[in-house]
């Protein structure tokens, strides 16, 4: 049975930050790219960014420079580090792993597996 659990999430205020984490289990870790969403009340899951086996990484561009994704393979999980949050930051955050795919994509649809997420709460 393949899971995906995220932690890390939590209440911070703007300017700080926050790791979160992804553990899996169940699935052969390395060989899939882990990506990384968000969900904000009403509004539609927004890609994040994603990572390939070795480290390879792809990020959407308004996530790119506060936001690194990294993995490790030994331990079957997948980070997301934030920096800089800001209000609109505020979300539920998942992650994701592909198996499907030859790429990096920031296509949920083209995810197999997905975690239950963890609250991020930026407060101004």
């Amino acid at each position: 049975q393949v899971q995906l659990v995220e932690s890390g999430g939590g209440l911070v205020q703007a300017g700080g930050s926050l790791r979160l984490s992804c553990a899996a289990s169940g699935l052969t870790f390395s060989n899939s790219k882990m990506g990384w969403f968000r969900q904000a009340p009403g509004k539609e899951r927004e890609f994040v960014g994603a990572i390939r086996r070795r480290g390879n990484t792809w990020y959407a561009d308004s996530m790119s420079g506060r936001f690194t994704i990294s993995r490790d393979n030994a331990n079957n999980t997948v980070y997301l580090q934030m920096n800089n949050l800001k209000p609109e930051d505020t979300a539920v955050y998942y992650c994701a792993a592909a198996f499907r795919v030859g790429i990096l994509t920031a296509e949920p649809l083209q995810y197999d597996y997905w975690g239950k997420g963890t609250q991020v709460t930026v407060s101004s």
